[in-house]
């Protein structure tokens, strides 16, 4: 939608991981504990073939459940769901409930 064309880009590059979440935590929350994140769970920009890109929003759920004994916290990050339109309601809630 943005004119990029990343159809050479492998699937897994389009989807955060676990460490990336912990990097943003690591960096962010010795400035303040109040902080959003917006991890990417399929919610991408660019051109792609249709079936290309899946939503998968129980990935922002599987990085609370990562960090969140790491660091104290049962739900540790504040996510933004950006283009998360057609995420079901039940995985959202998994992830910031």
């Amino acid at each position: 939608e943005d004119g990029v064309d990343n159809t050479g880009v492998a699937k897994d590059k389009l989807y955060s991981t676990p460490e990336d979440t912990q990097l943003v935590w690591d960096t962010l929350s010795p400035i303040s504990p109040m902080f959003t994140i917006a991890a990417a769970f399929g919610n991408v920009h660019g051109v792609y073939k249709p079936g290309n890109v899946k939503l998968q929003p129980e990935l922002l759920d599987s990085f609370q459940k990562n960090l969140g004994p790491k660091v104290g916290y049962e739900k540790p990050f504040f996510f933004v769901f950006h283009g998360g339109s057609g995420s079901e309601k039940s995985d959202i809630s998994d992830a910031v409930d």
